[in-house]
């Protein structure tokens, strides 16, 4: 394993194994109990499970395997319906044994993980218990070394890179001195002056470095970013926020800019002020509420606002390599899981506790359903969306009667070339697929295209529209193919 790999796959055990046993033979294996991992790593929890192979004379059938968290209420919830998991979730499940991984670890992600398998019997379920519990943290640098030098207002100092969870040999460091990358390990030693800050990351989680300090006093130079993720709505209005210091120099020309668009293709080489930046016009304020602070606003936000943003002053080496608050433009939406089936009302922004979710059924608001996932009886007739924070999604529903459009209305000619397109009103955008009169699946996709339609493919044609949400047919289309009979007259 490189130390890129194994920088991603940060992961401690501090237990090795578990074993949880009831009554006859039914039981739950996990390894790890307890892992501590950094934030932006990702963990995978494996457990084994074992069942009676047959009760009152039937075969015992494993029907569903999925994973909670011990602090949810009430029905434990798969992760996999859980908005905040959304895209972070893997089970890879087989031979009684099913792997947990959770890629982009968040400190919220921090709880006992609990593993569950249902059977075919009326009372055959079984959950392990205590569970698994995850610790995710960040990193941190702790002083420990200093030497004066021969020269004023000098030291030779080490300097550790620290989480809660204990050292391990597998990884790797990157070092910022004053904001520019630099090489070390766990451990980092160099001069430093009072005007020099340090901070350091895990190497492949760059996006979380410590927040950077002073090694000799407490006033050097330093940017420090008060979030170094945020989320928010479209339409919303955020405020990302630095503090700021220089020893020896009185700031006077500060500015805000896009260091890294989510988008490769709308990367941006040049530090370009946000207030001047057409892009941005009408839409951003640079605030100063406090002497050493700076707050840029961004109002009325833009799916494309997702970006990296740094601070930028004449001390311009803090504008190069030291990460700055990446930003996250989000709607809310909703997504069907098979699970169930249910809709899960998701967003990449979600806060912190326990969130209210709104459902509406054609546009009417469902009354009770205030969780995440709506496990109503989903009529292909209906249509569903949901709102958090104020936020509405786009309605979810099955597919309109599609319609059939045909390139040459009317008879049509032996050899001729001949189109048949389908459309339908829906979202999820649906799949479509034409059949003939008997059956006869012809293709997947919205046209039949003919090049040189012979006479044998005369007859009814129709087409099928179909999402998650349902499936409907058009009406049947009739084509006539005619064979063209040439006659010449003649002179007598």
């Amino acid at each position: 394993m490189g130390l890129r790999e194994a920088a991603s796959c940060f992961v401690i055990f501090l237990l090795s194994v578990s074993v949880v046993q009831a009554a006859d033979g039914w039981g739950v294996r996990c390894t790890p109990t307890q892992i501590c991992a950094v934030k932006g790593s990702k963990v995978q929890i494996r457990c084994s499970y074992w069942h009676p192979s047959r009760i009152d004379d039937l075969d015992v059938a494993v029907e569903q395997t999925y994973w909670f968290t011990k602090g949810q209420d009430s029905e434990p919830v798969d992760l996999r319906a859980a908005s905040e998991y959304t895209g972070r979730v893997q089970y890879h499940c087989g031979n009684k044994a099913c792997t947990l991984t959770i890629t982009d670890l968040r400190e919220s992600d921090s709880d006992v993980y609990q593993f569950r398998f249902i059977t075919n019997q009326p009372t055959g379920s079984f959950t392990g218990s205590p569970g698994v519990s995850l610790s995710v943290t960040g990193v941190q640098v702790i002083s420990k070394k200093a030497s004066a030098c021969k020269t004023y207002d000098c030291s030779w100092s080490r300097v550790e890179c620290q989480t809660s969870c204990p050292p391990t040999p597998s990884l790797s460091y990157i070092w910022y001195k004053n904001g520019q990358k630099t090489w070390g390990e766990k451990s980092y030693s160099d001069y430093f002056y009072s005007a020099d800050s340090i901070s350091c990351a895990v190497r492949g989680h760059e996006d979380f470095p410590s927040a950077p300090v002073c090694v000799r006093g407490n006033s050097c130079d330093r940017v420090n970013y008060i979030d170094r993720n945020i989320c928010a709505f479209k339409g919303s209005s955020v405020d990302i926020s630095c503090s700021y210091n220089s020893r020896y120099y009185s700031i006077t020309s500060k500015s805000w800019f896009v260091a890294e668009r989510k988008d490769e293709q709308q990367y941006r080489p040049r530090a370009v002020d946000l207030l001047k930046d057409p892009e941005f016009t009408d839409r951003v304020q640079v605030l100063e509420p406090e002497r050493g602070r700076s707050t840029l606003r961004i109002m009325n936000l833009r799916l494309s606002d997702s970006a990296q943003y740094r601070f930028k002053s004449q001390r311009s080496e803090w504008e190069r390599s030291f990460r700055g608050t990446t930003l996250t433009v989000t709607d809310v939406q909703v997504i069907w899981s098979p699970i169930g089936p249910t809709l899960t009302c998701h967003s990449s922004c979600l806060l912190s506790g326990r969130p209210s979710f709104v459902w509406y059924k054609n546009g009417t608001e469902i009354h009770g359903e205030t969780s995440p996932t709506f496990r109503g009886f989903l009529h292909p007739e209906n249509s569903y969306s949901c709102a958090y924070e104020l936020h509405h999604s786009s309605p979810v529903y099955a597919p309109k009667v599609p319609l059939v459009q045909l390139s040459q209305p009317g008879d049509i000619l032996k050899g001729s070339s001949v189109s048949l397109t389908c459309s339908s009103d829906a979202n999820p955008p649906p799949a479509y697929a034409w059949y003939k009169q008997n059956q006869t699946l012809l293709n997947r996709a919205a046209q039949l295209v003919f090049s040189s339609i012979p006479l044998s493919d005369s007859g009814e044609y129709y087409c099928t529209a179909e999402n998650a949400l349902g499936k409907t047919a058009s009406k049947r289309v009739l084509i006539n193919v005619k064979f063209l009979l040439c006659v010449s007259e003649s002179l007598w």
